[in-house]
């Protein structure tokens, strides 16, 4: 039997309609139930007000209500309309609310209809959705009932808006008062203090009325909202802005108007998906083709709109597959502090940056705001972003901070009308989705498209318009695959190959983070294991690198994120593997050839290899172009870039011939003797070459005298003109290394008797012959019979070494190189000297190193002036703790690795921290760590 808009109340009669209703024979009266909503103590709202209860009971409809003392509508104007107040709500074929329903309250065979968020696979929502589908409920989703363009037709849009609109304006005046500044934004409420928007209206009325009269403050400059998308969301939020003196300016103008605008009113930008969206290949912005291929299109936001605006508020709804209005990224760029000194006033400086606030009343974590991953509430309604940190906390003073208000359910906050909004819109659906009952085969369902097409559920399955949603969780599963109990809890997986000197703190910086999983891939169960100690969310494996590469490649696979802190040897291997499997990578060692050539490779997977990320190389880089930009932000130019860094014992261990001991491997410290070196000097190019020649060319150190430090080139200097952006305005480019006096005369010594050879020799074959002692491997290297006399030993070496020897000459006696002590010959002079140095000088209890690292920049200004920029960073070891080396390379390398993990940094390719967004964060967040630098200005006599 079919039937049409029954009037029940009145003597039943039956109705032919083209679709099946409601079979009056078998159901005298369709019922409806409001169920409570219990998700919260804000949430307020229901799904209908009295009015439509009203209509719906005076078609013959029951509709029943749950008690609630919580509803902005009292339960007797419910009961005035008609329906009926009971707990029970299992008679009811339709139960509808605004939240989803708590799992132990869903009743098995109902349609539900209320916003399940779970059309993403949201993770909270899958065991409601599993319950769901044994229970064998027909769930509806109104964010799924649309039209045939995809539009939404039952929403809460404007209201949101409202909200939003309102709450940021109440935080942006108390932000500006923790920074300063009284405004009249001070005197506005949250939108729950007033009992409708009219109240609101008057209040923001108010507000603008001292705006026209010139009551902001001058240092604040001109004040522009930006508004993104232009849909119902987006248009409240406009309704209200317009109650102020206010001015609608294009997106083109907003440099213009950021600098130039006036205090006596505030401007409006808003921008739809044209004013931003621009084709990868080039062209104009196509809706249609932007809607299928999103892919094809960068968003330029961030970079072209973001600056200049005061306060943003997003209303755009955001699919994981369309580009963000502002990434992580881009946020450190947005929120560096720079101010406007031409807004400064006494007492009272302009604020740090342009962007005060951001109203993502979206509310999609990790959406078009890709910082933004925890939404607000409405007790807890604002929180302060800091991007150096990429961290939210409840300080309001923060200078270098954005406000943000996200709140999920914005129009909770203003129930009475968004009720009465949303029940207008919900209404002419109720009746169709009375005839979704579950006793009817979902392919029969004889109601509007726009209800059928918004059913998620039926008998147990997922409807076909949402099955992905088995794909979306599928691929979770997969994500999460692998995983120990221990790692269940951890969100993120980080892969450590190498367990050496300085891995200690990356272990430990990694254990402050227990939602990361750092697995330690070692040679040596009891280097993993040292390390797995330092935290729980910290296991080891062990695997040869150089033997087993397969092993290799399935943990990379199976981690987010690869650490390799092995020899640089091995970088060009890892970082292929790396590639091949699309994970990012970090080393703290210099970007060899081999591993540049794979730039091209790299950014073709979207693959981030980060090097470069410890002291030197690392923190050097960093300091380095802080400065340089620091200085061309201001219109100067570098003159000249002179950099040394060492680590070294502290004063008091430097106890040996060598002045110096190991705190990272012997070998590399080294093997850098070895390289040749490069550098620009007043304009000249200098080439020094290999097999330690650079110690012959020393550089007067003037820097910390107290420490009685010498300098030497190291490596090519002259390719970080380029890489530092100082090509073609710096006419000398040095970056040198530290050691204390009488280093050199060692390394002299070592050189003359053959001991820093690479060349490989039978003797030094530890399959060959017996075992030789370090005065037979002498007399070997000088050519003599291995049971030569020692003083006639001494005498040939002597002589080889040639005048002015005797230092020299001692110091290969401290070094125990005359002596009896059997050698641990490994096929080359080299190989076989460094475990000999590595025992002979390493630290001993208690006894701390120590790390120099200096820049002198001469910087040339604006006006003809110059004038010095010393920078200078000093740390200690700890006795007995990490040393200094293992800090800063350890620490730097794990803060670096960890801002990629979390997204914070996304260029692709083979890359240095040497941008701003990269290392500002990291030079604050070492601070943490007592790794901060000093600086200071010294004007240059002309």
């Amino acid at each position: 039997m079919l039937l049409k808009n029954i009037k029940f109340g009145r003597k039943p009669c039956l109705v032919v309609h083209s679709y099946r209703w409601l079979s009056y024979a078998s159901r005298v009266t369709p019922c409806l139930a409001i169920r409570r909503e219990t998700i919260n103590a804000w949430e307020r709202r229901a799904p209908l007000a009295p009015i439509h209860v009203k209509k719906l009971t005076r078609k013959g409809i029951k509709v029943l209500i749950q008690p609630s003392n919580r509803r902005a509508f009292p339960i007797q104007d419910y009961i005035g309309a008609g329906a009926i107040v009971q707990e029970d709500i299992s008679a009811a074929q339709l139960i509808i609310s605004v939240k989803s329903v708590p799992v132990e309250e869903l009743l098995p065979k109902k349609t539900y209809a209320f916003f399940s968020h779970t059309i993403k696979a949201q993770q909270d929502n899958m065991p409601m959705l599993d319950t769901i589908l044994q229970r064998k409920i027909r769930l509806i989703d109104y964010e799924k009932i649309v039209d045939s363009k995809g539009r939404r037709m039952v929403m809460f849009g404007k209201w949101a808006g409202y909200a939003g609109f309102i709450n940021i304006l109440h935080g942006l005046g108390l932000r500006l008062l923790a920074l300063g500044h009284h405004t009249p934004f001070l005197h506005i409420a949250l939108a729950h203090n007033y009992s409708d928007s009219h109240m609101a209206i008057n209040a923001l009325r108010d507000c603008g009325y001292e705006i026209a009269l010139g009551r902001l403050p001058r240092s604040l400059g001109p004040l522009v909202f930006v508004f993104t998308g232009t849909g119902n969301v987006s248009q409240g939020a406009q309704e209200l802005f317009e109650q102020f003196p206010h001015e609608y300016v294009d997106p083109h103008t907003l440099p213009k108007v950021a600098t130039k605008g006036q205090l006596n009113k505030i401007y409006g930008c808003v921008v739809s998906r044209s004013d931003h969206m621009i084709r990868k290949e080039g062209g104009k912005f196509d809706m249609e083709e932007f809607e299928q291929h999103p892919e094809r299109y960068v968003s330029k936001f961030a970079s072209e709109i973001a600056p200049y605006a005061s306060v943003i508020v997003n209303g755009i709804f955001w699919e994981p597959s369309t580009p963000r209005l502002i990434t992580i990224p881009d946020s450190k760029v947005l929120l560096q502090p720079h101010g406007n000194k031409k807004l400064d006033v006494p007492g009272c400086p302009s604020l740090p940056h342009r962007m005060i606030a951001i109203c993502d009343i979206s509310a999609d974590p990790g959406g078009s705001m890709e910082f933004m991953t925890e939404c607000t509430t409405i007790d807890k309604p604002f929180t302060i972003y800091d991007a150096d940190f990429n961290k939210f906390s409840d300080s309001f003073a923060n200078p270098s901070g954005c406000l943000v208000c996200s709140i999920d359910n914005m129009p909770a906050q203003m129930p009475v009308e968004a009720t009465e909004h949303f029940g207008n819109l919900a209404l002419p659906f109720i009746e169709d989705m009375l005839n979704c009952e579950t006793d009817q085969p979902f392919d029969t369902l004889q109601c509007r498209e726009e209800v059928k097409r918004a059913i998620i559920t039926s008998d147990g399955e997922l409807t076909p318009n949402f099955k992905y949603i088995q794909d979306l969780r599928a691929e979770q599963g997969r994500k999460s695959s692998h995983k120990t109990p221990a790692m269940a809890a951890a969100e993120k997986k980080v892969l450590l190959l190498g367990a050496g000197m300085v891995s200690d703190p990356l272990a430990h910086y990694y254990s402050l983070h227990p939602k990361v999983q750092l697995t330690v891939a070692a040679d040596c169960h009891k280097d993993g294991q040292r390390l797995a100690a330092i935290g729980d969310n910290i296991d080891s494996v062990v695997v040869d690198v150089h033997k087993d590469p397969s092993m290799v490649d399935d943990l990379i696979k199976k981690h987010d994120l690869c650490i390799s802190l092995l020899p640089y040897t091995y970088h060009t291997a890892i970082a292929k593997l790396c590639i091949k499997n699309h994970r990012n990578m970090i080393t703290s060692s210099y970007v060899t050839p081999e591993l540049q050539a794979l730039d091209s490779e790299a950014k073709r997977a979207d693959v981030t290899i980060m090097n470069e990320s410890g002291l030197d190389p690392g923190i050097d880089h960093m300091l380095a172009m802080e400065c340089f930009d620091q200085i061309h932000e201001h219109g100067g130019k570098v003159n000249s870039f002179v950099s040394f860094c060492g680590g070294l014992p502290a004063p008091e261990a430097s106890d040996n011939a060598l002045r110096y001991k190991f705190s990272w491997s012997p070998k590399g410290v080294i093997l850098a003797l070895m390289n040749p070196a490069k550098y620009l000097y007043n304009g000249k190019v200098i080439n020094i070459p290999g097999d330690g020649a650079v110690v012959d060319y020393l550089y007067p150190i003037e820097f910390m005298p107290g420490f009685n430090l010498i300098g030497y080139p190291n490596r090519d200097s002259t390719q970080y003109a380029k890489i530092y952006g100082i090509e073609g305005e710096s006419k000398t480019v040095l970056r040198g290394t530290l050691r204390y006096q009488g280093f050199v005369e060692a390394i002299e010594a070592l050189k003359k008797v053959g001991l820093l050879s690479l060349e490989k020799k039978d003797y030094f074959n530890p399959i060959q012959g017996p075992d030789l002692t370090w005065k037979q491997i002498i007399a070997m290297q000088m050519n003599q019979q291995m049971d030569i006399f020692p003083d006639s030993l001494r005498k040939l070496v002597a002589d080889a070494l040639g005048p002015e020897n005797t230092r020299q000459l001692g110091a290969l006696e401290e070094l125990g190189l005359f002596s009896d002590t059997v050698a641990e010959r490994q096929g080359t002079a080299i190989d076989t000297l460094v475990p000999h140095l590595a025992k002979t000088l390493a630290y001993n209890p208690g006894e701390r190193d120590l790390v120099v690292l200096n820049h002198d920049v001469e910087a040339q200004l604006t006006g003809g002036a110059k004038e010095l920029h010393r920078i200078s960073l000093v740390a200690y070891g700890e006795p007995n703790g990490y040393s200094a080396m293992a800090k800063t390379v350890g620490y730097t390398c794990a803060i670096v690795s960890h801002m990629i993990l979390n997204g914070e940094i996304q260029r692709r390719g083979m890359i240095r921290p040497i941008f701003k967004d990269v290392y500002r964060p990291a030079l604050r967040r070492l601070e943490d760590f007592g790794i901060k630098a000093t600086s200071q200005i010294i004007p240059i006599s002309t």
